[in-house]
C-alpha cells in the first residue's frame, strides 16, 4: 500500500512540477514580451517627437534597431551597432505592432530571439522599429526550477511515510487479531479476538470473527455432548449383550438359548435403530441438496400407517391431496419418526390429519391420547438423545433422536415442527408439521 501510495505520488507531483515549469517558462516568456513592448513604444515615440538618438539610449543593453522599409538600419542601441538589419515581416495591414519569435536574427547572443516589431509612419518614409531579446530557455528561473524539482522527492516521500503510517495505525488490529486467533485451539474456544474502537471495517471483521467463534464454540460443544451421548446410547445395548454372552459361556448348559438369541436380537436392533439414526443425522447435516420432486403427504401417510402394524389405532383424516416439493425417502422417515413417537406414548388411539391451510402451506398434525408433556419440556423433547424421565418406561424402544432427526428434516424443506396442546382439550401431545405446499398447476 505504502510503495503503491508514493508511486501514485511520484508521477501525480512529477506531472505537477512539469506543468509548474511550463507555467513559470510561459510567464517568464510574458514578462520578456512585455519589457520589449515597453522599449518599443519608447523608441517609437521618440521618432513620432524628433528626439531619437543615434545609438538609441539604451542603459539596460536592450537590443533594438531601426529600419526603413528598404532595410537599411537608421539607428541602434549600443550592442547592436554594426549589426544586419532584423529580418522580420513588417506588422499587418491593419496593425501597426507584430510579435514573434526568430531563429535567424543578427544579435548578441546568438540562438532565438522574441521580437516586438512596432511601424512607425505610413506610406514609403514608414520605420521599423525592432525590440529583441534571447528566448528564456526550459529553465528560465534555475533556482525556481531546483525547488520544485526538489519538491518531488520530498513529496513523494512524505506521502509515503503517511501511508505508512495511517496502514499500520489501520491494520495493528488485524496483527492483533491474527495473532490471537494464531493462539486460540480447540481447548480454548471461549477466548475471543479483541474488538477496535472504532466502528469500521476491521471493526465489523473483529465482531464477525467473534461472531464465528461464538459459533464454533457451541458447534464444537455440541459434538462433545453428541459424542457423548452416543457413546452411552451405544454403551447400554453393547453391555447387556456382553452380559448375555458372557452369561452363556459361564454356565452354557443352564442357558435358554432361544431366550438368550431373542435378548441378543433386541439389542442388536437397538444398536441398528441408533446407527440408522445417526447416519440420518450425518446425512442431513452433511449436505441438505438431496433430489426433491413433488410429493403426496396424504400418500406418504397412508403407505407407513401401511407399511407395519402398530400397538394403537392409527387414524388417517385428509381433505385430499397435500403435495409439497421435497425428498420423498426423507419425509417418510419423518412421518415414520412422528408416528412411531405417537404409537410409543398414546392409550390407544393416534390421529393424523393433513390439510392445506392458505395461502401455501402444508399442514400435518399428529394427536395422541398419551399423557402429553409439560409446556416446560416441549423444546427438549427435540434435542438429541432427551428422553423425559416421566416417559422412559414407554420410550424404551426408542433412541432419543427420532424428534431431532424429525425437526432436521422439515427445516431442510423450509418448514417447521412443533409440539403444542390438543386443540380439544383432552389430554395427550400433539405434533404440527408445515411445509410449503405446491400449489396444482403450479411448478414447484
Amino acid at each position: 500500500m505504502t510503495l503503491t501510495a508514493a508511486l501514485v505520488a511520484l508521477v501525480l507531483w512529477t506531472a505537477l512540477c512539469a506543468v509548474l515549469l511550463a507555467l513559470v517558462r510561459q510567464e517568464a516568456i510574458s514578462e520578456t514580451v512585455r519589457g520589449l513592448a515597453r522599449d518599443g513604444r519608447r523608441v517609437a515615440t521618440a521618432i513620432n517627437t524628433g528626439t531619437l538618438s543615434r545609438p538609441i539610449q539604451a542603459p539596460d543593453g536592450e537590443l533594438l534597431q531601426v529600419t526603413d522599409l528598404q532595410d537599411r538600419v537608421l539607428a541602434a542601441s549600443p550592442r547592436m551597432l554594426g549589426r544586419a538589419p532584423v529580418a522580420f515581416p513588417p506588422p499587418p495591414v491593419d496593425d501597426d505592432r507584430r510579435d514573434g519569435r526568430s531563429c535567424e536574427v543578427d544579435a548578441p547572443g546568438g540562438g532565438c530571439f522574441l521580437l516586438v516589431e512596432y511601424q512607425v509612419g505610413l506610406g514609403p518614409s514608414a520605420k521599423l522599429v525592432y525590440s529583441l531579446a534571447p528566448r528564456p530557455g526550459l529553465l528560465p528561473h534555475p533556482l525556481t526550477a531546483a525547488l520544485i524539482a526538489l519538491s518531488i522527492p520530498f513529496i513523494t516521500g512524505l506521502v509515503g511515510y503517511g501511508t505508512w503510517l495511517a496502514a499500520g495505525r489501520t491494520l495493528r488490529p488485524v496483527g492483533e487479531i491474527r495473532r490471537e486467533l494464531d493462539e486460540i485451539t480447540a481447548t480454548d474456544l471461549e477466548r475471543r479476538v479483541p474488538v477496535p474502537g472504532r466502528r469500521d471495517e476491521v471493526g465489523m471483521l473483529a465482531e464477525s470473527v467473534n461472531a464465528t467463534l461464538d459459533r464454533l464454540e457451541r458447534a464444537v460443544a455440541r459434538q462433545r455432548g453428541f459424542v457423548t451421548d452416543v457413546s452411552h446410547e451405544l454403551r447400554s445395548p453393547l453391555t447387556a449383550l456382553r452380559m448375555e454372552v458372557e452369561l452363556a459361556l459361564a454356565a452354557p448348559e443352564d442357558s435358554d438359548v432361544p431366550e438368550m438369541l431373542r435378548a441378543v436380537l433386541e439389542n442388536v436392533e437397538r444398536l441398528s435403530a441408533v446407527v440408522d439414526d445417526l447416519l440420518a443425522l450425518a446425512r442431513l447435516e452433511a449436505d441438505r441438496s438431496f433430489a426433491r420432486e413433488p410429493v403426496d403427504l396424504t400418500e406418504v401417510t397412508d403407505a407407513e400407517v401401511l407399511r407395519r402394524p402398530r400397538r394403537t389405532q392409527v387414524t388417517v383424516l385428509s381433505e385430499g391431496s397435500v403435495t409439497v416439493h421435497g425428498g420423498r425417502s426423507e419425509l417418510s422417515r419423518l412421518v415414520t419418526n412422528l408416528l412411531d413417537n405417537a404409537d410409543r406414548h398414546a392409550v390407544a388411539e393416534v390421529t393424523v390429519i393433513l390439510r392445506a391451510e392458505p395461502p401455501a402451506t402444508a399442514v400435518v398434525e399428529v394427536i395422541d391420547d398419551g399423557p402429553g408433556i409439560a409446556p416446560a419440556d416441549r423444546e427438549r423433547v427435540f434435542e438429541r438423545f432427551t428422553r423425559l424421565a416421566e416417559g422412559r418406561h414407554r420410550d424404551a424402544g426408542g433412541t432419543g433422536l427420532g424428534l431431532a432427526i424429525s425437526r432436521d428434516i422439515a427445516q431442510a424443506h423450509g418448514g417447521s415442527l412443533v409440539l403444542t396442546d390438543r386443540i380439544d382439550g383432552e389430554t395427550g401431545a400433539r405434533f404440527v408439521l408445515r411445509l410449503p405446499r405446491v400449489s396444482a398447476g403450479r411448478p414447484p
